[in-house]
């Protein structure tokens, strides 16, 4: 369903309220109570915007970190799933019972830390914030429940659009998907599609329905617009792909080295920082197989950002037009790096189309992903840095004076939940619908925007699908699934290229232990 044919069938008084005079009287009854804008990509990688060192245009999330603060050291929960409910909650994923993916359909697992949807020991943002007197909304991937009493209006929010389930065609549900795949307005399944329906597009026309709905009301408010973008399968509209068609002919070694310098000359990271070698599972550009292939490939991953970024600038501007910009903090990131998957084996692609057209389903792979990670190694599913670090900007005119910042502060995606109940004045629960609740494990952001320094987190830790880490202060003890843990210091080597562990084993030994315990107070697994 397109917005208009939305607005239609909520008839004329809703967008009436839309167009009323006094749209931005909210923001002005509240001005120590900032309405909250969180804005989540899906698989974009650390140097996938131009702020962070791209060639892809998004110039309105570049003009976002020019009015406010760009985060160098941001980390989130190295995949869907477990990142959505991080953010959502305030907990590590495993507390959120989501320490792994989603369970699909109508079977539970167990109940605990990987049991696939959010448990009631935890709250969400939403919840705490409507009880605080905001309204709710969210458009975008869920993620963290696909059964319906786990959906987003069970967990706190006043209005939703959006894909229950993980990554989708972007032209509409595939009929051989729509067993596995739910689509949704409020508590309706519906089964999205038309010639003019693409995701990114409506979700983005959902968050405007939203901002241009509350116009109006008294309440703050929180939006979550949670995009699938860039996430594969590669799809975008020709008029987009047709911007870098032929741009990436150069190769992804290219790529990664121009990106690098960029990096280090927009300050985002140290100079001293080598740039990781190619991954060894990646051929040298002049050894790939069908490099036009490739070149589309990257040129649609392009085309969806680029789609992305102006969904952004759309959202923004309906800030700006019903007279919220000034009271809203914006913030954006992504859900973990550049994603190495290969799609082509879940035989969902219509043989003869190309990569980005309707019937294809594709992925751009290891190659581009090693380059979206750029400077770093590895990808989503490690907890190395390309599977964790994420660009993080905010803005919020009316609280934030700084422009055009580079924070160098170690933030993580615990931090949004408690970042946004401090700055609206709201508690954190012990308890909420009578079940005692997780304290929650972020630290609110506010003094940094301020310019100030925050007590920093002792730790911070992850497990994902056997991959582990544990950072303190500089140093970062991790280990691949089966592999043996390294240890780095990434004041002086954050793209992590020289194992201390043998150098300094008693440092190793205390980082381990410390993960050893939060381990078994989250309930994360152990390797065997």
């Amino acid at each position: 369903m397109r917005r208009r044919e939305f607005m239609q069938a909520m008839g004329s008084g809703l967008a009436a309220a839309a167009m009323s005079a006094t749209a931005g009287a909210a923001a002005s009854k509240h001005p120590g109570r900032p309405n909250f804008v969180i804005i989540l990509a899906d698989d974009m990688g650390f140097s996938d915007l131009g702020c962070y060192g791209s060639e892809i245009a998004t110039p309105h999330l570049d003009g976002l970190a020019r009015d406010g603060v760009r985060f160098t050291h941001f980390y989130s929960a190295a995949r869907c799933c477990p990142s959505r409910a991080s953010l959502l909650t305030g907990l590590y994923p495993h507390q959120a019972g989501m320490g792994g993916m989603v369970t699909r359909g109508e079977t539970a697992a167990e109940e605990g830390p990987y049991q696939g949807y959010l448990n009631r020991s935890c709250v969400t943002l939403a919840e705490v914030l409507r009880h605080a007197g905001y309204r709710t909304y969210m458009s975008g991937k869920w993620h963290v429940g696909e059964r319906p009493e786990h959906w987003p209006r069970q967990r706190g929010f006043d209005r939703y659009y959006g894909l229950i389930s993980g990554a989708s065609s972007y032209w509409g549900i595939l009929e051989q998907e729509r067993d596995r795949r739910a689509f949704a307005l409020d508590d309706e399944r519906i089964v999205p599609g038309g010639d003019t329906f693409y995701m990114t597009d409506a979700f983005t026309e959902y968050a405007v329905t939203w901002l241009e709905e509350h116009a109006g009301r008294e309440e703050p408010f929180l939006l979550y617009l949670a995009y699938t973008a860039p996430h594969w399968p590669l799809h975008a509209w020709p008029e987009d792909i047709a911007k870098y068609r032929g741009k990436y002919a150069r190769g992804w070694d290219t790529l990664r080295a121009e990106r690098y310098e960029r990096l280090v000359n927009l300050g985002i990271i140290d100079p001293k920082w080598k740039l990781s070698p190619r991954d060894p599972d990646v051929p040298a550009w002049e050894d790939a197989d069908n490099p036009a292939d490739w070149d589309l490939r990257m040129a649609v991953y392009a085309a969806m950002v680029d789609r992305l970024d102006q969904g952004v600038g759309r959202v923004l501007a309906a800030l700006r037009r019903l007279g919220q910009e000034e009271n809203t903090l914006v913030m954006f990131l992504s859900d973990n790096g550049g994603c190495h998957e290969s799609v082509e084996g879940r035989n969902l692609n219509t043989p003869g189309t190309e990569p980005g057209e309707r019937g294809s389903f594709v992925a751009y792979r290891r190659p581009w992903a090693n380059a979206s990670n750029t400077p770093f190694r590895l990808f989503k599913h490690w907890v190395h840095e390309g599977g964790i670090a994420t660009p993080f900007i905010a803005r919020w005119p009316g609280g934030i004076a700084r422009k055009d910042a580079l924070e160098h502060q170690v933030g993580h995606i615990t931090d949004i939940m408690a970042t946004c109940l401090d700055l609206a004045g709201a508690d954190y629960p012990d308890t909420f619908n009578g079940q005692t609740i997780t304290p929650c494990e972020g630290r609110s952001l506010a003094p940094v925007f301020r310019g100030e320094r925050r007590e920093p987190h002792e730790r911070l830790y992850w497990e994902h699908m056997g991959n582990r880490a544990v950072r303190e202060g500089d140093w970062k003890l991790v280990a691949a699934k089966d592999g043996d843990w390294a240890l780095y210091n990434l004041a002086e080597d954050r793209t992590e290229l020289n194992d201390l562990s043998k150098a300094m084993p008693e440092r190793a030994e205390a980082l381990f232990k410390a993960w050893d315990a939060w381990a078994d107070r989250v309930g994360a697994r152990k390797p065997a």
